[in-house]
């Protein structure tokens, strides 16, 4: 068994998740699972075959045999598909609009999940930082730290809108709505589950967000 410290760290659409996630584990000289990222190389792999990401059974069956990996060095972040590097590919509109969509068949979930498990019962680092949906009720509930990430609506549209510019307010606002909506179909995430911690960043600069996500880390773990 795994002596790795686990932190797990959920929260809706445009909360900052990966981009903190990613620096907390820097700051710690922690690994970095996106989860999301793996999630985005099994859509980026089923539209790539031109299967139907609306049908249920031909994503499994697409899936199936597919290899996913996705490199937990936060200084060298990388997914495949194969020995495809998709880690560029992923983040096309495309993928984006069908991620929930794969996301929601069961054999999808129940095949990443086994991949997240495997992943962080094998690091070999001092703690791994787990991102993503469901994280702290579904992937890792025995997590030492489990963070909820949240901030208002508005700044969560605010800060799409620097990640994406050439996006609409209109179109960032629909897209994030409509991925907490799909999502919240399968996980749940806006509500903090029982010994799960909220740090709502509405208020908080990027650094004043990994810093109280780093303070609350050691003394959770210390």
């Amino acid at each position: 068994m795994s002596e790795t410290i686990v932190v797990a760290i959920d929260g809706p659409a445009g909360s900052g998740k990966s981009s903190v996630s990613k620096a907390v584990a820097r700051a710690l000289g922690f690994a970095y699972l996106d989860t999301g990222a793996a999630y985005r190389a099994a859509a980026w792999h089923v539209l790539s075959c031109a299967s139907d990401v609306n049908d249920p059974g031909a994503v499994a069956a697409t899936l199936e045999g597919s290899r996913l990996s996705v490199r937990t060095d936060a200084d060298d972040f990388c997914v495949l598909v194969g020995d495809t590097d998709v880690t560029n590919a992923i983040r096309e509109p495309r993928v984006t609009e069908a991620v929930s969509a794969v996301s929601r068949v069961p054999e999808v979930r129940a095949r990443l999940n086994k991949l997240f498990h495997h992943t962080i019962s094998h690091c070999t680092l001092p703690g791994i930082v787990v991102e993503g949906r469901d994280i702290t009720t579904v992937v890792a509930p025995d997590a030492e730290t489990r963070i909820l990430l949240t901030a208002d609506e508005r700044v969560r549209m605010e800060r799409r809108g620097l990640e994406a510019p050439a996006h609409s307010r209109n179109d960032l606002t629909r897209q994030v709505r409509d991925r907490d909506a799909a999502d919240a179909r399968v996980s749940e995430f806006m509500t903090a589950a029982d010994g799960v911690v909220t740090i709502d960043s509405t208020n908080l600069s990027f650094d004043q967000t990994v810093e109280a996500v780093v303070s609350h880390i050691r003394s959770a773990t210390t």
